[in-house]
Order: C-alpha cells, then structure tokens, then sequence
C-alpha cells in the first residue's frame, strides 16, 4: 500500500492524450510484463520439478493464509494440512493464472476504454508483486527449491509444532481437532525411551488417515489388546482399520479376525465397524467384515445395528454418496442358492 498510493497518485497526473505519452507506456508495460511472464512460466517448471521428488511428496505441512486486512488480531492462527508436493504445485499454477489474468485485464481496459492509468501501475508493481511470492523469493533469494523442509519457505508448521492456540481447519475453514503426536522422552536414570501408549499409537494412527503407517499399531496389538476402546470415544482398532484407507489396512483387518477381534462392539455413537467401513467410503473394508470365513457378518447382523440416531450402516453409506459400501451391504444380505434350492428354484441362507 505505502507504494501503490503514490503509485496511483501521479499515474492520474499522466497526460492520457498524449500519444508519446501512450507509447511510452506501451513499451515500458509490454518489456515488463514480457519478462514477467518469463520469470513466471521459469518458476512454473521449477515448481513442478521440484513436486516431483519424492521426498518432498511425502512431507506434509501446515500453512496459513496470507494476512488478511482488519482482521481481528487476537484470533487464533489458522492453519491447513497440505501436501508439500501439492501445494507447490497449486501456488506454481496461481502464480501463472493472476499473471496472465492481471495482463488480459489491464490490456483490456486499455483497449476498451483507452485507460493508461492501469499500464502505469501494473509496470510499477509487477516486480513488486513478484517479490511477494513465496516461490520467487525461494529460487532467486534462496537458493532454489532444494531441502525445502528446512527452508520453510511458506512460512509453514509441521505436525509436531501445532500448538494449542493454533487452529487446524480443513479447505471449507471447519476446526479440525488433531491429536498432538507426543515425541518419546528420554528417562534420565537410564538413558531410554519412554515408550508410547498403544491407545496413543491407535489414535495418532487415526490422526494421520490414509498416510498412516499401520506397522507400529500391529507390532504392539495382541490378543489381549485386539477388542481395546479408547478412553474417550470407545474406538476399537478394527474400527479404525476400517475407516482409515490406509495400505495395507484390509490386510491388517484380516489377521485382527484372526487374533478375535469383535465386529460387533459399538463406540459411544453407537457405531460398529461396518459403520465405519460404511461412513468413510471403504468397500474393501466392509467386505472384509462381511465375509464368510472366521464369522459371517450378516449373521451376526452388523448391517442391521442402528446407531444412536437410528442409523444403520446402509443409511450412513448412501448418505455419504458411498454407494459401492452401500453395494456390498446390499448384495450380503442376498440369501444364497444351495445345490438344492437352486434346482427348485427356491432362495435359502446357508
């Protein structure tokens, strides 16, 4: 602002019909606007080359939104969860979409309606509004895009620095409620670790959703912790599996059946884990759960618990757009064809 203004205040003392004037203009918004689109289209291809590492396709960061004016200044700050690979790519892409937007405005108004105030200005605070972008400070003042965690160049968080007065809100701006992930203390006595809680590895587990490495909740669950519930919400880690989305999640929801892990337990919602599999859109996982090996599913009529608002697993389904958990329900609770049924052409359960 401290630039714009005076910016604007002499390009209205510009004499608009003067046509040296105009082709002064002219030439001076072509050259930059020409090495603008150089610079941006640069950074573009630098962007995307750099999304495309894999170690940085892997990191996931918290950003916050660019300062917004009158804003209330004791609010909390605010922050969303962003692929680090994705986010280069999506602030890449606006760099270029209000570049050229900005030029097609300017040189449409000057074409339309013969404005030259909008040629001085945008030649003015082209470089300006470069130097505002966190990726052109990254590659010309920064030394690139290289080791970007420890760069920081958006001015992010990781996970473990979310602070209680910070706020996590998910690309609608709804509150997110993250579990904060507790780094392992050293005991001073001996010099070891202090291991974690299976309850807080179940629920960071959850925390981290389709990211998640599901190795440290299998290596410390057994028989005697397979049916646990969390303290608060009565989660079961068959129910977590089953809405996670995680690889290899289906094949862990296997040896849980195996170990005696029980379908049927409800969380405080009333909730089974064929709601879960059902609410969170994992058709694979429901037909895990309904399969006919260790326990058949339908008999032991998960599809038929209602929950505390009286919803079973199909409703939540087909309320969510899940309509191939909604299949799967569907086509299980189809009673079966024995040899011979199927000769008098009569419909059996087995």
């Amino acid at each position: 602002m401290f630039v714009m203004l005076p910016v604007m205040l002499a390009a209205r003392k510009l004499d608009g019909e003067d046509p040296n004037i105009i082709f002064m203009l002219r030439c001076l918004y072509g050259g930059v606007q020409t090495i603008a689109i150089m610079v941006v289209l640069y950074i573009y291809l630098q962007a995307n080359n750099a999304a495309k590492e894999s170690e940085n396709s892997k990191v996931k960061i918290f950003v916050s939104p660019p300062p917004q004016p009158f804003a209330d200044p004791n609010a909390k700050k605010q922050y969303t969860e962003k692929n680090l690979s994705e986010h280069l790519k999506t602030t890449a892409r606006s760099l270029v979409t209000s570049t050229l937007f900005g030029i097609c405005m300017t040189v449409g108004l000057h074409i339309w309606k013969g404005m030259i105030v909008g040629l001085a200005i945008q030649s003015i605070m082209c470089p300006f509004n470069l130097a505002e972008n966190a990726l052109v400070t990254a590659i010309f003042l920064k030394g690139g895009l290289s080791n970007l965690k420890e760069k920081r160049i958006f001015g992010e968080k990781t996970r473990e620095e979310i602070e209680d007065k910070d706020e996590v809100v998910d690309g609608e701006g709804n509150i997110i409620v993250l579990k904060k992930e507790i780094a392992p203390k050293a005991d001073k006595k001996n010099g070891k670790k202090e291991v974690k809680k299976f309850e807080d590895v179940l629920l960071d587990t959850w925390d981290l959703g389709a990211d998640a490495d599901i190795k440290p909740v299998m290596g410390m669950l057994n028989k005697k912790n397979i049916n646990f519930a969390t303290s608060e919400n009565g989660w079961t880690p068959i129910m977590i599996m089953s809405g996670l989305g995680a690889k290899s999640a289906i094949g862990a929801m296997r040896q849980m059946k195996a170990m005696g892990a029980n379908p049927e337990k409800v969380d405080k919602e009333g909730w089974n884990a064929l709601h879960w599999a059902a609410f969170h859109g994992s058709a694979d996982a429901a037909k895990v759960l309904l399969a006919k090996d260790d326990y058949d599913g339908i008999t032991l009529g998960l599809h038929e618990v209602a929950d505390k608002e009286g919803k079973n697993a199909a409703v939540h389904a087909k309320a969510e757009g899940n309509d191939d958990v909604a299949k799967v329900i569907e086509e299980a609770e189809l009673p079966d064809l024995d040899d011979g049924a199927a000769a008098d052409g009569l419909r059996k359960r087995k």
